[in-house]
């Protein structure tokens, strides 16, 4: 099933590239450079891991550079380059880790060398704003820390980057590298409703689901809803293979003790009595909800994942 999924998704992001394709027009519009995997390469991850080394080829091509104004940046008019950004995180999703960021760090150090070879461009500037829109943005349903890092991290020490700005990128790369991917997840303690204390490392299951919520909070709800109808889920708690830690690390406890009868009795549901978590910023809580999975020794699977991505992992990989 994996396998199908991503020779899937390399289509439709083929075809996505390629569609509405057009002849550069009078004033160098053009549409954004479509990616060629060599028809030799049959194997669905290899070709996932050619389009991550070589999405970006072409279009910060510095041989021939293209009209940037308020319309287009280097040819390309913005709403394609968004596109073109969004197929790119899906085909970085079908990659190893390590190869993922890589592409991201191969992308800055490519807008880097257009920016470097005529300032007047506008694309490293575009591509930043982009990354820090679907990456860092705490709304964006694409949003990802860990591939995020290596990029603000670049941020932070550029050239390019006015001297003013390079503090706020600094702290946002302290915060992306907050429990990356592949490392163990920060421990803490947590009291249930009971006043009983205990702590992260002491959940026994294989899978952790760590779960930032607030009483009241109506996408908290909705996820609450996914989780507790998920035949998958229910099943994986019931035969003690998932657990589901969800805590509130706000102080309003009389709200919190209300909205209790929302909550599964089969999750741990725990606050945070000494507010560490906030305030000795253990985590990148940046807004709520916001979800975790781990494995059982505590190791972060998924950082701040969307719901949808972290339900279709849940009801399809394991």
């Amino acid at each position: 099933m994996k396998t199908e999924y991503i020779y899937s998704l390399i289509v439709i992001v083929l075809i996505s590239v390629s569609c509405g394709q057009r002849q550069d027009n009078d004033n160098n519009q053009r549409p954004f450079p479509q990616v060629s995997v060599p028809s030799m390469m049959t194997d669905s991850r290899e070709a996932a891991e050619f389009l991550s080394e070589h999405f970006w080829d072409e279009f910060t091509d510095t041989s021939g550079l293209y009209p940037c104004d308020s319309v287009l940046v280097n040819g390309v008019t913005r709403a394609d380059l968004e596109q073109a950004y969004v197929n790119w995180l899906s085909v970085l999703d079908m990659v190893p880790y390590e190869e993922a960021t890589a592409s991201v760090q191969r992308l800055f150090d490519r807008i880097s060398a257009v920016e470097r070879k005529d300032t007047a461009s506008s694309v490293f500037e575009a591509i930043s704003e982009i990354s820090g829109k679907y990456l860092y943005d705490p709304n964006s349903p694409f949003r990802n820390e860990d591939f995020y890092l290596p990029f603000v991290k670049s941020l932070s020490q550029s050239p390019f980057v006015p001297e003013e700005m390079k503090p706020g990128y600094e702290y946002d790369a302290r915060m992306c590298s907050l429990n990356q991917v592949g490392t163990k997840a920060a421990d803490f303690v947590f009291c249930d409703k009971d006043g009983r204390r205990h702590s992260l490392k002491d959940i026994k299951a294989d899978y952790i689901i760590l779960f930032f919520s607030n009483p009241g909070c109506t996408a908290c709800k909705t996820i609450i809803e996914q989780l507790d109808s998920s035949p998958a889920v229910t099943g994986m708690i019931r035969d003690g293979r998932l657990a589901v830690l969800n805590i509130y690390i706000d102080s309003d406890l009389t709200e919190w003790l209300k909205y209790m009868p929302v909550y599964p009795e089969s999750w741990y549901n725990g606050y945070d009595p000494d507010y560490v978590i906030r305030t000795d910023v253990l985590y990148n809580v940046r807004a709520i909800p916001s979800l975790y999975l781990l494995d059982g020794d505590k190791t972060v699977l998924m950082k701040d994942v969307p719901q949808e991505k972290l339900l279709w992992w849940l009801e399809n990989m394991i």
